[in-house]
């Protein structure tokens, strides 16, 4: 477990309520509650009835709110924090409404929808002196911050191009496939892509180039089936990646090097068993594989901590913005079917590393979810 969490301050729990309750938080954040050990599920949100009452029931939750009655839980003294898991254009405004009533936030990514969305709600976290957080979950997940330190070690040679693929069926009536959602190929799975080159080069891409197609099928009538996307980073180095609403489920990345590549599947998931295969030249392959973790348990864990002991988070709202940033400037070349330049964009001076890996044991059992459905419509 990483050193960073201070367990003098577990006398006190951070109160939680979690906003939203669609497929995501009911699969992963509701039952991460049970391994984070400073962190107290204590509120939901949601505007479906059978979804407030049931699950209220399964996770012994007493206060339950409407999304219009969600100023009136904010104003209520009964959280101390919310965790914002709703769909992608709803971010800005309730991240905004909670930093103004003094609530810190834990927002799932992609951060919003526009930079403009971003800097709004970093603002008001900053002028209302909240914590806030965007959940990359890998930047607390052990195979993505070991393959961050292989890379940085050198054992690799020099890093020379990143190529990753992420893919998954996903049915019409998900919000991912809805336009006025913020959703998108993009944006609700190249944004793994993107987040993992740019810890993976420790880097800000300078220019990107990005083209996406859609077959007849019906359910892509608003956003792409698949799109793919070039990244050019400093020192003339690459960054590859293809993301697929409608094909097989898969998700991996190779980081090519001088000396030798990494490759790690499946990258992304939530709770898996996660292989590293590398590959130095005149040697042996080195296969490892790493046992699933919970992953939102990590997050809320070190959130929680950041609150307790009044530490700036990260992955902070800078490191959602610089995404967002990156994924208006990839619309931008779809549209102009030119590379757009990010010349200038802000460089971070943290980058994920090994220290905050966190480590919980995975859901025992999968958990039932009330009205609710993955991506590929499997409830």
């Amino acid at each position: 477990m990483t050193n960073q969490i201070e367990s003098t301050a577990i006398d006190r729990k951070i109160r939680y309520a979690v906003v939203g309750l669609g497929w995501f938080a009911q699969a992963a954040a509701l039952p991460a509650f049970a391994s984070a050990e400073n962190s107290e599920l204590v509120a939901l949100v949601s505007d479906n009835p059978t979804k407030r009452t049931e699950v209220a029931k399964i996770y012994g939750i007493e206060d339950t709110y409407t999304y219009a009655q969600y100023d009136e839980l904010l104003a209520s003294g009964t959280i101390d924090a919310v965790y914002i898991a709703l769909p992608n254009q709803m971010h800005c405004d309730y991240t905004v409404r909670a930093a103004k009533a003094g609530i810190h936030v834990l927002c799932e990514k992609p951060m919003a929808v526009t930079v403009a969305e971003c800097e709004q709600m970093i603002a008001a976290a900053k002028d209302n002196h909240i914590k806030l957080m965007i959940a990359y979950r890998l930047h607390f997940d052990a195979p993505n911050l070991v393959a961050v330190e292989i890379v940085t070690s050198g054992q690799i040679g020099e890093p020379r191009f990143f190529n990753s693929i992420f893919a998954q069926q996903t049915e019409q009536k998900n919000s991912r496939m809805k336009a006025e959602s913020g959703g998108g190929t993009i944006e609700d799975i190249g944004i793994y892509c993107i987040n993992a080159a740019r810890y993976i080069f420790q880097s800000e891409p300078i220019s990107v180039f990005a083209t996406s197609v859609s077959n007849n099928e019906e359910r892509f009538q608003e956003v792409a089936e698949m799109s793919s996307a070039i990244l050019h980073f400093p020192g003339d180095r690459l960054a590859t990646f293809t993301c697929s609403f409608g094909a097989a489920k898969i998700s991996s990345y190779q980081v090519m090097g001088t000396l030798g590549n990494l490759h790690v599947e499946p990258a992304y998931a939530t709770e898996a068993h996660i292989k590293h295969v590398l590959s130095i030249e005149g040697e042996p392959k080195q296969e490892h594989s790493f046992d699933p973790h919970d992953q939102l348990a990590a997050v809320f864990i070190y959130f929680s901590d950041c609150i307790l002991n009044d530490k700036e988070p990260e992955p902070s709202g800078q490191e959602g913005l610089i995404d967002i940033k990156i994924i208006r400037a990839l619309a931008e070349s779809i549209e102009t079917g030119t590379f757009v330049s990010l010349e200038g964009i802000e460089q971070r001076q943290h980058r994920p590393t090994v220290t905050q890996t966190i480590e919980r044991p995975p859901l025992k059992e999968y958990p039932e979810l009330i009205h609710a459905a993955d991506p590929a419509g499997n409830s």
